[in-house]
């Protein structure tokens, strides 16, 4: 098939080499408008190096979008990691239209930061789904869905890169080669079991250490690596990136004070929480570089009692 790709970054590139490995001719690209100051994007540069027609329109509707796509007579566009707004009279132009995917069950975690959310809401479950876009956020119709369990210890970085980037893609390639041989359906989504969580910002990511040791750690997991969890001792921020949870077996197992760190051994740092405390093994600092936790306590003066967050 002639295929259209809409996207950006590694996500959007590895779309278009499987496409094309498969035997599809990719006739265009379209890729957000360059940011001031932000290195020149990955999906950008692919299409470039392989003389590929690229596309940056700051408006998708706009008449020069329209005629862009329409002018490469594609089959199919495949939205793959797309934040700019792609109205439904652009996706509808390719002859099969447009498929574009989500990483979440949806109708779960609509939004731009569908991973995050469901570590830090302490799922046990999620998944990637193709649609068809429209012009509400991530409403459009099922057309298939893969489900995977989230480790008890998976992070945010581990479970989209070994998991749902590579899953997504077979998921892509999946649904286009049902919908060109018309093997497939559309299923409307339920509405009344959506949710829909916005971004997940550097304000959501502070550390609340008297919360229950189980969404303090889920936080962790949903950050790293990006926003990162972070909180403070002594006025400096610090951002908590390899930790693990340890439950309290009994109430006389109980160290310390929610927040307080009640351990430093040669690995790393203990801190207090309710119902059991936080192994942290590695700290990232304000300025990006990333030390051992019992390090980061040595410099700082830290030691048992000391209180985070302050």
């Amino acid at each position: 098939m002639r295929i259209v790709i809409v996207g950006q970054r590694r996500f959007g590139k590895a779309v278009f080499e499987a496409f094309q490995s498969r035997g599809h001719e990719i006739v265009g690209v379209f890729v957000a408008p360059d940011k001031k100051g932000a290195e020149p994007d990955t999906l950008k540069l692919y299409a470039m190096d392989k003389g590929i027609p690229l596309f940056q329109f700051s408006d998708l509707g706009s008449p020069e979008a329209l005629s862009a796509i329409a002018d490469l007579k594609s089959d199919m566009a495949v939205m793959a990691y797309v934040l700019q707004f792609v109205p439904e009279e652009f996706t509808k132009i390719p002859k099969y239209g447009t498929i574009q995917f989500h990483p979440s069950l949806l109708p779960k975690y609509r939004g731009p930061s569908a991973i995050n959310w469901a570590i830090v809401c302490g799922e046990k479950e999620t998944g990637i789904t193709v649609f068809r876009p429209t012009d509400g956020m991530d409403e459009g119709p099922i057309l298939l869905q893969k489900r995977v369990s989230i480790d008890p210890d998976e992070t945010l970085g581990a479970l989209y890169h070994r998991r749902l980037f590579p899953l997504g893609i077979d998921a892509l390639l999946e649904t286009a080669d049902r919908i060109a041989s018309g093997d497939y359906e559309e299923k409307e989504q339920d509405n009344t079991v959506a949710s829909y969580e916005g971004w997940f910002r550097t304000i959501d990511a502070r550390i609340n250490w008297n919360n229950h040791v189980n969404q303090v750690y889920n936080l962790i997991r949903g950050c790293n690596p990006k926003p990162g969890a972070w909180s403070t001792v002594n006025g400096l921020k610090f951002i908590v990136l390899d930790a693990r949870k340890h439950l309290h077996a009994a109430a006389d197992s109980v160290r310390g004070r929610p927040g307080s760190i009640v351990e430093v051994d040669e690995k790393s740092v203990f801190v207090g929480g309710q119902g059991g405390e936080i192994r942290i093994f590695q700290i990232q600092l304000e300025s990006g570089e990333k030390i051992p936790a019992p390090d980061f306590a040595r410099q700082n003066g830290l030691q048992a009692g000391s209180p985070l967050g302050n």
